[in-house]
Parts: C-alpha cells; sequence; structure tokens
C-alpha cells in the first residue's frame, strides 16, 4: 500500500468534518463544534513552522490527517504529534506508516527538540502505533475536560 503525507490546503477542512464523530473522538474528549472545527483549520493553514498538518493519502485515497505542532513540554519546546484515519483505513498500516512520516519530518523540523504524543490510557491501538513509531512511555498525565482524561506521554528524544 502507498501512504503519502500531502500539505493542508483549504480544501481538507472536508476531512475535519469526516473525522468529526463519536467513533474517531471517542479518546479525544468527543466531537467538536463546527465553530472549533474552523478555528483549527484555520491553525492548521496558518500555522507555519509552529503547526504542519498533513492529508494522508492511501493508495490515491484521504485517508484521514497527520502533523505536528508545537508544544511545550516540561518546561520545555517540544513537537507534539497526532495522526487521525477513518475507520475504513484503520489495521492495514497506513496510521504507522504515516506517523512513521511525521516524525522523520517533526525531528528534521525540530532543532533537536523532543517529539510528544499524548494518548488516551485506555486507548491500546495508539499506544502500540507510538511504540511501532520508536517512542518511549514517559509517564501519565491528565487532560482537562469534563470529564478529565488521563493519558499516557510517550516521548522521542532526539539524539
Amino acid at each position: 500500500m502507498q501512504v503519502e503525507l500531502e500539505p493542508w490546503t483549504d480544501a481538507d477542512l472536508v476531512i475535519l468534518r469526516r473525522a468529526n464523530t463519536a467513533e474517531l473522538t471517542e479518546y479525544l474528549g468527543g466531537p467538536e463544534t463546527e465553530a472549533a472545527l474552523l478555528a483549527r483549520h484555520a491553525e492548521y493553514l496558518s500555522g507555519g513552522d509552529a503547526v504542519r498538518m498533513f492529508r494522508i493519502v492511501a493508495d490515491g485515497a484521504t485517508a484521514g490527517y497527520a502533523g505536528w505542532w508545537e508544544q511545550d513540554h516540561d518546561g520545555a519546546p517540544a513537537y507534539e504529534v497526532g495522526c487521525v484515519v477513518a475507520p475504513e483505513w484503520q489495521g492495514l498500516g497506513v496510521a504507522s506508516a504515516a506517523l512513521a512520516e511525521v516524525v522523520r519530518g517533526a525531528l528534521a523540523a525540530g532543532g533537536g527538540r523532543p517529539l510528544v504524543g499524548y494518548a488516551h490510557a485506555e486507548n491500546e491501538a495508539s499506544h502500540a502505533l507510538c511504540r511501532r513509531a520508536g517512542f518511549t512511555p514517559e509517564g501519565t498525565g491528565v487532560f482537562p475536560g469534563d470529564p478529565p482524561v488521563s493519558v499516557t506521554v510517550w516521548v522521542i528524544r532526539p539524539g
């Protein structure tokens, strides 16, 4: 299977809308409002070096999105990485290939900063994806929300 990352464009708002389902946001706090989707899309478009988002294309079809963005981790600059793959593309290696490419790009752009991923404590698929991409678990955390979300903190430290 051929998996490629293509730069985010204005036409990619539809990808965010398609991924805004209970199934795909179960471990992310649930679906977002339309206003929140529009704000996130605008951030992806204008992020410059701070946010790099990509459309995942698998065998010529849009399969999801992935990227990295600036984040403070333990008081130091880091890049957080993330990946969302549509259900029909899950279990086929698409997320692994996309995340591997995101990791390569973020490490190249990062100037030595660590990469961090936050996976819901109960999301075994995300934990397996982080392991395959070369991340190491470095603890746990809690994201604010209603209810708060317990996460495992996965990190790649260059160098």
